[in-house]
């Protein structure tokens, strides 16, 4: 029987490698197109194919519940071509059997997915859009495309670039009262983290009086903000592309600073539950190959996959924004398309026993 595990298992894992390898080389190449759009002379086309590759480990892992689905079909689809899971079911192996010599390798899929997304990808992608920040706005204000965005209390801050061990280029400040009057403005050529706490270099500031403006420069200033480089090194990627912990702390910093925190909660939820929503898909596609696709080709097997990941990937994509506008909480956003596939897998499975 152990032969039989790693057998169907090596099929099986054999063909979502495959697809993932063909998935992740096309959505690289649909980025590197996307990024020779942000292509100047500081910014080159060889830079854009750097940060491609240095962010292909986070598209990967956005990947992995797709290239699942598919694969576990075209794997699973091979051996019910060459009729060999006839042979095994005649030969006594239940379903539940084959289920589980197909989620085997599945969960150490599962755990490596997990693995490169809190510890190989996020790092790799936040290098790589402090590198592009650096490349495309290290000059004046707001120069950068790709710069960050963050208020603190009635502070806006724009920051060009995140480098690490705390330094900042390219720093904006401004500063509104209570009745959303412009305070003053200021703009720091860079800024670094020493001793806990932030000091401002070559700062510029306007203040803003009643009836007049006033220019102040310094060489330096003191900095007085609850962020620290832990946290702007979350702030610098997109909530999709950090890690687990990562999500956690910066919910409870926006949480503190009374912030909007619910496109990260919707991310965190999305990283927590994917494995789960990997094995509702597996099973899915494992209930299709015994039910409506026992005995058909693998180009319809391999559509069907494409179709049925597209229109998960759809109803996911519309319920997350869905439960920031509606007020619903994301778990139910993330975790109600994997119960309906799941409990789907389950009746076609018990249909097919």
């Amino acid at each position: 029987m152990r032969k039989l595990d790693r057998y169907i298992g090596r099929s099986v894992l054999t063909a979502i490698l495959a697809v993932l390898g063909i998935i992740l080389g096309l959505a690289s190449l649909f980025a590197f197109i996307d990024e020779m759009s942000d292509v100047t002379a500081a910014y080159t086309a060889s830079d854009a194919g750097i940060f491609v590759l240095m962010t292909a480990p986070r598209r990967m892992y956005d990947q992995l519940p797709m290239a699942s689905l598919i694969g576990c079909l075209v794997g699973l689809g091979a051996l019910a071509s060459s009729s060999e899971l006839t042979i095994m079911r005649a030969a006594g192996v239940s379903i539940g059997r084959i289920v589980w010599s197909v989620m085997k390798p599945m969960l150490l899929l599962m755990v490596c997915g997990v693995l490169v997304g809190e510890y190989i990808a996020p790092p790799l992608e936040n290098i790589a859009q402090a590198q592009r920040s650096f490349l495309q706005g290290q000059g004046d204000a707001q120069t950068g495309r790709h710069g960050v965005w963050h208020r603190e209390g009635e502070q806006f801050i724009h920051i060009n670039a995140v480098q690490p061990k705390g330094l900042l280029l390219g720093v904006t400040r401004y500063t509104f009262d209570d009745q959303r009057h412009l305070l003053e403005a200021g703009f720091a050529k860079k800024a670094q983290y020493t001793d806990g706490k932030w000091v401002l270099s070559d700062v510029t500031t306007t203040l803003f009086h009643e009836n007049s403006t006033e220019i102040v420069t310094s060489a330096s200033l003191p900095w007085v903000v609850s962020l620290t480089p832990q946290l702007l090194d979350t702030v610098v990627v997109p909530p999709e592309a950090l890690s687990i912990s990562g999500l956690w702390s910066y919910i409870q910093y926006l949480s503190d600073q009374g912030l909007n925190n619910g496109k990260y909660w919707l991310a965190f939820w999305t990283k927590v539950l994917q494995p789960l929503v990997t094995a509702a898909l597996v099973l899915m596609a494992i209930s299709f190959i015994f039910g409506p696709l026992r005995s058909v080709t693998l180009g319809q097997r391999v559509f069907t996959g494409v179709l049925v990941g597209f229109v998960f990937k759809i109803v996911q994509d519309l319920l997350g924004p869905s439960s920031l506008v509606f007020g619903f909480t994301p778990l139910l956003a993330v975790a109600g398309p994997a119960a309906v596939c799941a409990l789907a897998g389950f009746w076609l499975l018990r249909r097919a026993g």
